[in-house]
């Protein structure tokens, strides 16, 4: 069902709460005007207020070239810019430490919004404009925001401080023990997100459709269950369940940060919390037909434009959508082009027959090509309508085309007529005369409207997707497939991903292939499948280090299209990088100014 209400949320994010606090530590302390805040919780629209400032400390991750930096760190995209407030160049090369500052606002900023939420939860009982029904709703959610904060510490500098319910005084002296509080362990904090959002989740409305309109945005059980699928599937991944490569990883006091001891029932965990969502029968894929019959492309593309349709789980209502799709358009569309898929990930998309282009690469870097797939690097055929177009973009899956764009592919907005993207060197979007190019030759298109044009100042306006239920279909077989490998949902659930990708399915119907012969094909067959199917949306940076498998997949050579030539010899695989990954780079370092400030804080493993 397509719920496509384009709903304002109407609480405004207002820097009202700038909260002055004394900064004596890494907590930032209570607001000194306690009268201020007794002020705000006794009336309704600054009680709002506050509780939207609370919302607020939930970054936009849409705006990808800087403000989230998770695509250019991994090994499905790059960001072009070298040059200052654009990081992951320098982060890629090796170039950052502790005291670097990287994202330490990042850390810090969690903290506030953790800090607020707190406050709020703590303070808003009282509210004599609020009725008690509503109050325990605004109560639900705040404690939402407070997990997915900790959520988002978690998963980027690993173990932290769980702060206490109350409220630290504003008055205390740097030293003091209540501002040198040591980390918890990674299962503490798991333990902790997880017992929140089941509280929340009791309180809060259903899902979306169970709100009233204005109120889209806001927390829902739905989310909270959502969330703590992911939680739960990041806890009983390799990294963090049993990873004795962290047993020096530990507080002053010995205190294990990272469990020793391998926990099978923690992806039985993991298993039920999805399968939790998928009994609820609310959630599906989403679907919609073109002439009248399904199309699998436009579903895909759409699942993220048609706001509010029956796959989505929570959103962000206030983003910069519009900074994402220029930096996605060509330069012929006056985009910047600027964050593009590298050749890696390219060749991780399927062929139209559902099998793999490219199965591993030779000690030179070369492809080692599928043959039974049908993929070559040589010849041009048309592809997308656009005659003389590589081979290696032909006959490829309906998610590729959706998501990808490449030399010769057309523009996807058409108001101004159909246009071709050129990315070699002297083409209208190559590196000749403009910094604003993509050094892999590719740049994104997922999640650009084709509505939207930079160059008539015309965008999309709608809010950015954060969590959907094809996540959840992949938490769920990923976990299933680790402690019960025989369970027949795991090729169900799969399966259903491929169907609406317009791919062939695994032992059943239209050119089925063959089913994975064994736990360990089946976990590659998922992961291919969720890489994928989550392409961009800033799960492959911490899918790679959950595993184990960043050193391998995040460092050394990375390629694309030699963008230095105009064709023929454009068509070749270059190296447009050579990543540093360090085993240190699992995890963002802790900023050294907190170091510094609490004699209790224990760095990350091998900074």
């Amino acid at each position: 069902m397509n719920r496509k209400k384009h709903k304002i949320l109407t609480f405004v994010f207002l820097i009202f709460l700038g909260l002055s606090s004394c900064q004596k530590g890494f907590l930032d302390q209570v607001p000194d005007d306690r009268l201020t805040i007794e002020q705000v919780f006794k009336r309704l629209q600054p009680s709002e207020e506050y509780l939207a400032n609370v919302y607020s400390y939930i970054k936009d991750e849409s705006y990808i070239t800087n403000n989230a930096p998770w695509i250019g760190l991994s090994d499905e995209g790059d960001v072009t810019y070298d040059r200052p407030g654009y990081l992951t160049f320098l982060m890629n090369l090796g170039n950052w430490n502790p005291a670097s500052g990287y994202y330490d606002n990042y850390y810090t900023d969690y903290y506030k919004g953790i800090r607020s939420a707190t406050t709020y939860i703590n303070n808003i009982g009282g509210n004599p404009q609020l009725d008690a029904n509503k109050i325990v709703i605004r109560k639900a959610e705040a404690r939402f925001v407070r997990a997915y904060l900790y959520f988002m510490l978690l998963r980027t500098w690993g173990p932290v401080t769980i702060l206490s319910e109350d409220l630290i005084p504003g008055d205390l002296n740097p030293g003091d023990p209540l501002l040198t509080l040591p980390r918890n362990s990674y299962d503490e904090c798991v333990d902790y997100i997880v017992n929140e959002l089941d509280m929340a989740s009791q309180d809060l409305p259903l899902h979306f459709t169970t709100q009233e309109n204005l109120d889209y945005g806001r927390a829902t059980k739905m989310a909270c269950l959502a969330l703590k699928s992911r939680v739960l599937l990041y806890a009983a991944s390799p990294l963090f369940n049993g990873n004795t490569e962290y047993s020096g990883f530990r507080n002053l006091d010995g205190k294990n940060l990272i469990s020793q001891q391998y926990d099978a029932q923690k992806w039985e965990k993991a298993a039920k919390a999805a399968k939790d969502i998928i009994n609820m029968d609310i959630l599906s894929l989403y679907k919609k037909n073109s002439g009248g019959t399904f199309s699998p492309l436009i579903s895909y593309r759409d699942v993220f434009l048609d706001a509010w349709n029956g796959e989505w789980v929570f959103a962000r209502i206030l983003n910069n959508l519009s900074g994402y799709e220029r930096a996605l358009t060509p330069r012929l569309a006056n985009g910047f082009c600027s964050t593009g898929p590298t050749q890696q990930m390219v060749d991780a998309y399927f062929m139209a027959n559902g099998l793999k282009p490219i199965t591993g690469y030779n000690s030179d870097g070369s492809p080692i090509i599928n043959a039974a797939s049908g993929y070559t690097e040589t010849g041009f055929s048309t592809v997308q309508g656009v005659a003389n177009t590589s081979n290696m973009y032909a006959n490829r899956e309906p998610r590729f085309y959706a998501s990808v764009n490449y030399n010769n592919a057309p523009w996807i907005n058409t108001s101004e007529g159909v246009k071709i993207i050129q990315t070699y060197n002297t083409g209208e979007s190559g590196p000749a005369g403009s910094w604003d190019h993509s050094r892999t030759s590719y740049f994104g298109r997922k999640n650009v409207s084709p509505g939207s044009n930079p160059k008539t100042g015309v965008y999309d306006k709608r809010p950015y997707i954060m969590m959907r239920y094809a996540e959840i279909l992949l938490n769920y077989i990923e976990a299933l497939n680790e402690y019960d490998k025989d369970n027949t949902d795991i090729l169900k659930y799969l399966n259903m991903i491929r169907e609406r990708a317009g791919i062939p399915q695994y032992g059943q119907g239209a050119n089925a292939l063959p089913i994975p012969a064994n736990q360990n094909a089946m976990r590659e067959a998922i992961r291919a499948e969720r890489r994928v199917e989550l392409a961009f949306e800033h799960h492959r940076y911490f899918d790679t280090r959950r595993w184990k498998i960043a050193e391998q997949t995040d460092g050394g050579p990375m390629y694309g299209m030699n963008i230095l030539e105009n064709p023929p010899a454009f068509y070749k695989r270059v190296v447009f990088e050579t990543r540093v990954f360090r085993k240190s780079f699992y995890f963002f370092p802790i900023p050294q100014t907190e170091i510094n400030k609490n004699a209790n804080m224990v760095q990350n493993p091998f900074w």
